[in-house]
């Protein structure tokens, strides 16, 4: 699995960065997370993550370095490989395709939001200004 930080420069609150809510019907419902999705088979992470933001939100993205590497396992016994790749600069206007909402969120406020658990290592860490 991949999923994109699509951060955008500072504002009077600092760094913000990309966030979508699930839909109601889906797993975990309306639990927050990154853009991304799973990586096809004979696709890069960076193809995949690329793929995926075009689909999800409209944009044609340069996918940067990757910042974070999670391996979580879920308490159903699910587990999933989670890479986190820096987005910088994308083509075209954010377009909420599958989401339920999506928002730019300052870094800061990140642990206030009803994340994923996979995510909530990065979200700590992202927060304390530790990986930007």
């Amino acid at each position: 699995m991949v999923a994109a930080l699509i951060i955008r420069g500072t504002t009077e609150d600092g760094v913000e960065v990309l966030i979508c809510q699930r839909k109601p019907d889906q797993p975990m419902s309306l639990k927050w997370e990154f853009p991304g999705g799973k990586i096809e088979p004979g696709e890069s992470s960076e193809d995949a993550l690329a793929r995926e933001l075009n689909e999800e939100l409209g944009i044609t993205a340069t996918i940067g370095r990757r910042v974070a590497r999670v391996r979580h396992k879920y308490r159903n016994g699910g587990a999933i490989d989670l890479q986190f790749f820096l987005v910088n600069d994308f083509d075209g206007e954010l377009e909420n395709r599958i989401f339920n909402d999506m928002r730019w969120a300052p870094l800061g406020t990140l642990p206030g939001y009803d994340f994923l658990a996979a995510d909530l290592g990065l979200i700590r860490d992202l927060s304390e200004g530790k990986l930007l």
